[in-house]
């Protein structure tokens, strides 16, 4: 009998992940997962403050929990499954009191686990590199959900302050080497406007937005900038946190990749185009961006 059958009725879960904001939104796609299988469940996700506005308004969340070990005992989970894996989330498993704690083999450590999740290629069936998605929801699947599709990531968001028509510009990143040169950025928002279409820059609360002030710069909450990227009617921005928001809502987009694995961390089940440049996005031109826009835009003209 799978763990999953054998928790009580409206068993408490807690799900660790506590960060980053890619990791956080490619978590609800195993959320789903769970609540399909055991809609009964009371699911606890203890995230860092900073993101918790990921999982607003998320039906398969009945709490949002305190990133520590506290809060989670508290919680009282039957079943405690680590999405992150450092040092700080291990402890956070082995003291949640959970009767079941969980975690992914290839952790460092795995010791706070009694249940061990093997590679998702075994789970899954699959002999290829699997998406993150898919991965953390291999992790549900070794509790004893079905097999299915992984599902879109889903997310929930407020209106969006910005009217009309618009695309979404996300010219930041985590790192010097996933940003593309911030004047090419703005050299496509000219080329959206002759679409009728305003470009619209995204920046964090710590980004500089002025290399983009001739066109709106939308600087705000978590919260406000999951509702302005609900409504765009497009997505371009390097691989980051509000690319992965873009495609929980669907938004046709076009995602920029020099170091990363797009097969990992793409946009996940959505219309997109993906640039890499694993020489550099130094090395992609405007034209190739904008090639990939047309793509996009004639593949929205044949749906619609």
């Amino acid at each position: 009998m799978s763990v999953l059958e054998q928790l009580p009725e409206r068993a408490r879960v807690c799900i660790i992940r506590l960060r980053s904001l890619g990791d956080c939104v490619l978590t609800t796609p195993a959320l789903n997962v769970l609540n399909k299988t055991r809609p009964d469940l009371q699911v606890g996700i203890a995230v860092e403050d900073r993101y918790s506005a990921v999982f607003d308004g998320d039906p398969t969340v009945a709490k949002v929990l305190h990133p520590t070990w506290q809060a989670v005992r508290r919680w009282r989970p039957s079943l405690c499954i680590n999405f992150h894996g450092g040092s700080r989330s291990q402890w956070m498993t082995a003291l949640s009191g959970a009767k079941w704690r969980a975690g992914f083999t290839h952790h460092n450590i795995t010791l706070a686990y009694n249940i061990r999740i093997g590679r998702a290629q075994q789970i899954l069936g699959v002999n290829r590199t699997v998406h993150t998605a898919e991965h953390l929801a291999s992790a549900v699947f070794a509790m004893g959900a079905p097999l299915q599709d992984v599902p879109p990531a889903h997310l929930f968001a407020g209106e969006s302050p910005i009217q009309g028509k618009y695309a979404v510009l996300h010219p930041f990143a985590s790192a010097p080497d996933k940003r593309w040169p911030s004047e090419r950025f703005c050299e496509v928002a000219r080329y959206l406007q002759l679409w009728n279409i305003k470009p619209v820059f995204l920046a964090g609360s710590t980004d500089d937005g002025s290399p983009f002030s001739p066109h709106q710069v939308f600087q705000g909450s978590l919260a406000e900038a999951k509702a302005v990227i609900s409504k765009a009617a497009v997505f371009i921005g390097n691989d980051s946190g509000p690319a992965h928001i873009a495609a929980a809502f669907g938004i046709p987009s076009v995602v920029l990749f020099s170091s990363s694995n797009p097969a990992i961390w793409g946009p996940w089940r959505t219309e997109s185009e993906i640039v890499v440049a694993p020489d550099g996005l130094g090395k992609v031109s405007v034209s190739r961006v904008i090639a990939a826009l047309e793509r996009l835009r004639t593949l929205e003209e044949a749906h619609a």
